[in-house]
């Protein structure tokens, strides 16, 4: 039986873990605050030395190994990478890498190799191309009752030891990244340690503070330089099996407080993913702040493919900075090299599928985006730095999957073992496997480092060569049947210093074939082709002419829309991500927490149609709807012509709604929406819609 509130409280006054007292109305959403915590709980008036003012913070003597590398770093040029300087890098500006995977990619056979081909130790290879910190992932106990590995580099608190005293050798610090989980902690989840699993708040808190700090002491014990740590992974609204921020900010502190004792030279950074949900950060700030939760840097993960843009991202961080003095920093990002999967196992990100590339997927594409995501954060009130995530993450084999998954499952240096099934049935346990960004590292498959790497090394400085063709953008044509597809005389090439210069291209396709799209109805079709010695390709979309305004949101607002909220729901807006659209980049989005708080009418009237049939089309994906009623409706002149249904089952998958047969005589009015209500199923129902379209109909 959990304990009262009020016996918990007082068991945590004794034990030191708690802040005490009350002032004030919690905020408008926000959890009742525990009584006094404004005041410092018994044995901790005195504040906590600021990071850097402790004597034990003095930088440590270099080992020679670090002074020959740090040596080489200042040393690295290069005749092909285009690296346009970051104005105004700070000496100090944090340049880490994720590298949680290495020790079980090497036990599987994987060496490493710098640019001219010499076998080395990865941290010094890092370390020699400008890497001044080492981040690593620690797990509670990564390993089933017979001691078999999860996966993910089975990384406790030992193998962070075995890290981050090799980084120590090259003089670089380490970004220590609690997740408190015995595996992936990440916005989807966040669970609890199974040691942990029986344990109330007041137990858990303590466990996480007895932890954290034995954890560090063993790092300190082993000559790590402990730089910054991380008091959970991704908390997007949870952490360690807690959903409430009354809860979670008790670890919070918990992680800080160790941290504190320890490495009191160190910072103390939150972790938060999803910069491009309007508002998301600004709630989880002033939680933090309202809890009065101790920590130094609001750290963000910053994936293109899906967190928004750079001016987005500076925006949101700078307003932590602003309102509550926190330092900011990327913790997390990576590009790709290639498309191509190396290992076998498949990648995060490849081509296709509803990803934007902001840069070509190529070496100098990425280290065009390491570039940019660093002089974004330069450019932010207060940021310090960024951090590459597992950018040494490569395959274990080139020569088949079988060969490698005995790697993966004997050695955890695939994503996921089989054996994580015991902690995370429903998705380690199902869909174990190897590396799924190996086509995001610095290396190549046979651990050769890329030009890309030199990238870090070069910021402060710059690399501004003479550009040149690094690949050719590609073309998109929205072609109705009714008219000829032309292909484009030209295309950009994407120059190494990011620019566009237009060039002929020579397609492959045949006015035959060209003509048989116009045969083929409403299909997507890829035509390839060469611009100079590079390869072209043009996305072909055939479609019906399309009389609606505005039918995918592509102007970012409701422009031709009317939205009537019967519910009030909490979320009903356009939303740019390009991972949650039907196709482009924009749609409808809808979220509300409690039951029964979804239900909206979207629909569009059309005037000026030639007397005619028509039919209305709209896509519809989401979830956790529990009891619903979602249709697609046409009227004419306001008298309903017909209906279709919808349904939201789950993520990306996506239901289309038709109504046909939509009869009009010239001069009457067309209106077409959706009608969406949920009951919700507890934590909220939500959707996307998208790709509206009224044609004629044939």
């Amino acid at each position: 039986m959990r304990k009262t509130i009020a016996v918990l409280l007082a068991a945590a006054l004794l034990a030191g873990a708690f802040l005490t007292a009350c002032r004030g109305a919690a905020p408008s959403g926000a959890e009742t605050k525990a009584p006094g915590q404004e005041s410092a709980a018994p044995g901790q008036e005195t504040k906590a030395p600021a990071p850097g003012t402790d004597p034990s913070a003095a930088e440590p003597e270099l080992t020679p190994e670090a002074k020959a590398a740090r040596e080489a770093a200042a040393a690295v040029s290069s005749d092909t990478l285009y690296v346009k300087k970051v104005e105004g890098l700070p000496e100090d500006f944090i340049l880490g890498m994720d590298v949680s995977s290495v020790i079980a990619e090497e036990a599987s056979g994987v060496r490493y190799l710098d640019a001219a081909g010499q076998e080395k130790d990865l941290l010094q290879i890092l370390a020699e191309n400008g890497l001044t910190h080492i981040r690593v992932r620690v797990w509670n106990h990564p390993f089933d009752a017979d001691g078999n590995g999860y996966g993910g580099g089975n990384n406790d608190i030992d193998t962070a030891v075995q890290i981050g005293r090799r980084a120590a050798q090259y003089g670089l610090k380490l970004i220590v990244d609690f997740h408190y989980s015995d595996f992936w902690a990440d916005p989807a989840k966040q669970m609890v340690p199974l040691a942990w699993a029986d344990m109330d708040i007041e137990e858990k808190t303590e466990a996480a503070y007895q932890y954290t700090k034995e954890c560090l002491q063993k790092l300190r014990d082993a000559g790590c330089l402990v730089g910054m740590v991380q008091v959970g992974n991704e908390t997007n609204g949870a952490l360690c099996g807690e959903t409430t921020w009354f809860n979670i900010q008790y670890i919070m502190q918990a992680g800080a407080r160790a941290t504190r004792e320890v490495c009191p030279e160190a910072l103390v950074a939150v972790h938060f993913a999803n910069p491009e949900n309007e508002g998301s950060y600004a709630s989880y700030a002033k939680k933090l702040d309202y809890y009065q939760v101790d920590y130094d840097v609001f750290a963000s993960s910053y994936y293109p493919y899906w967190h928004g843009t750079l001016d987005n991202l500076k925006s949101v961080l700078d307003d932590i900075t602003k309102t509550y003095g926190k330092k900011t920093m990327v913790i997390e990002t990576s590009y790709a090299y290639t498309a191509e999967d190396t290992d076998f196992s498949g990648n995060t990100i490849g081509d296709g599928g509803g990803i934007i590339k902001d840069y070509p997927f190529s070496v100098q594409g990425q280290a065009n985006h390491v570039r940019n995501v660093a002089q974004a954060v330069a450019d932010m009130e207060a940021g310090i730095g960024i951090c590459y995530w597992e950018g040494a993450w490569i395959t274990v084999g080139t020569s088949s999957w079988e060969e490698n998954h005995e790697k993966w499952e004997r050695y955890g240096s695939g994503w996921a073992s089989s054996y994580a099934a015991v902690y995370d049935p429903k998705d380690a346990g199902k869909y174990y496997g190897g590396s799924a960004v190996d086509n995001q590292a610095f290396f190549d498959a046979q651990g050769r480092a890329l030009e890309s790497l030199k990238v870090f090394a070069l910021l402060g400085k710059g690399n501004e060569i003479a550009p040149q063709p690094d690949a050719i953008e590609d073309a998109h044509l929205t072609v109705d049947l009714a008219e000829p597809v032309v292909l484009p005389e030209t295309v950009n090439a994407v120059m190494t210093d990011d620019s566009r210069q237009p060039v002929p291209v020579v397609w492959d396709a045949t006015e035959e074939e060209l003509a048989a799209m116009n045969r083929g109805g409403a299909a997507s079709y890829t035509v390839t082709g060469k611009a100079g010695d590079l390869p072209a390709v043009c996305y072909i979309e055939m479609i019906e002419f399309n009389f609606l305004e505005n039918p995918g949101f592509e102007t970012g607002d409701l422009t031709g829309w009317t939205v009537t909220d019967l519910a009030k729901a909490d979320q009903l807006y356009v939303e740019e991500k390009v991972t949650d659209s039907k196709e482009g980049t924009w749609h409808m989005h809808f979220w509300s927490e409690q039951k029964g708080s979804v239900e909206f009418t979207l629909e569009q009237e059309v005037t000026g149609l030639k007397a005619g049939t028509y039919q209305f089309a709209v896509s519809i994906m989401g979830g956790d709807g529990g009891e619903t009623d979602i249709y697609a409706y046409a009227k004419v002149d306001g008298e309903t012509a017909g209906t279709a249904p919808l349904e939201i089952t789950g993520y990306d998958q996506w239901h289309e709604g038709r109504v046909t047969g939509i009869a009009v005589q010239e001069g009457q009015t067309v209106t077409v929406g959706v009608y969406v209500k949920c009951a919700g199923e507890g934590n909220g129902a939500w959707g996307k819609i998208d790709k509206a379209m009224l044609n004629s109909q044939h």
